[in-house]
């Protein structure tokens, strides 16, 4: 398997002013198409494992040749992470979670509020590089706020990610320089909230047909 680059499907500009068009460029073009590369370089060696998704190699990452772990973790797991970051954030539509994520969001946090605040409060405390998440547990079903180093992934800790917050330096310092805090208020304005129930709704779905 050649991992490619994926389309944003908007332009780079359609998250303005809350994201500016050159970081998004820069983003997308330069800093995930490297993770792409450094992730087909790694496997290039290894056709055993040319036909398993990002989410294969990810979920079984011990099982994978000691030799190539790191890098698989590091690229793969910043493919994996960009991928959904792109399908999560785009331009502002004003929508707030309703359906089934409503309802799940309000059993497991109290209220739509209380997600914000946990994980703002996560992405806000993360040292240095990384990630906050809303992921759900695929064994209990249950959402919870996660935030990992570096470009972990939550596959790691037999999680799937619903909503992805990057905060590495490169997603908001043309715009924010050192205020992280200003970068995730405006970050919540590109949340896309139908294409998260979407997500779990499919999780749902797949449980259920799963014997």
């Amino acid at each position: 398997m050649i991992y490619q680059l994926p389309a944003l499907g908007y332009a780079y500009d359609a998250l303005e002013p809350w994201i500016d068009a050159q970081t998004m460029r820069l983003h997308h073009s330069k800093h995930h198409q490297g993770y792409v590369d450094l992730l087909n370089k790694t496997l290039a060696n290894h056709p055993q494992l040319e036909n398993k998704t990002i989410e294969d190699l990810l979920e079984h990452l011990n099982e994978l040749p000691e030799g190539i772990r790191d890098a698989i973790r590091n690229s793969g797991g910043g493919h994996a992470n960009h991928t959904l970051l792109w399908k999560v954030i785009g331009p502002p539509n004003g929508a707030k979670p309703d359906g089934v994520l409503a309802e799940t969001i309000k059993n497991d946090f109290g209220s739509f509020d209380n997600l914000q605040e946990k994980l703002t409060e996560a992405a806000t405390k993360v040292f240095g590089s990384g990630w906050a998440f809303l992921a759900i547990d695929l064994k209990s079903w249950k959402l919870e706020v996660m935030s990992l180093p570096n470009q972990d992934s939550p596959l790691l800790h037999g999680k799937a990610a619903l909503v992805a917050c990057d905060v590495w330096e490169h997603s908001y310092y043309l715009k924010y320089q050192n205020r992280r805090p200003d970068y995730l208020k405006a970050w919540w304005s590109v949340v896309q909230w139908d294409v998260v129930k979407g997500r779990l709704e499919s999780f749902q779905h797949e449980a259920l047909i799963t014997p």
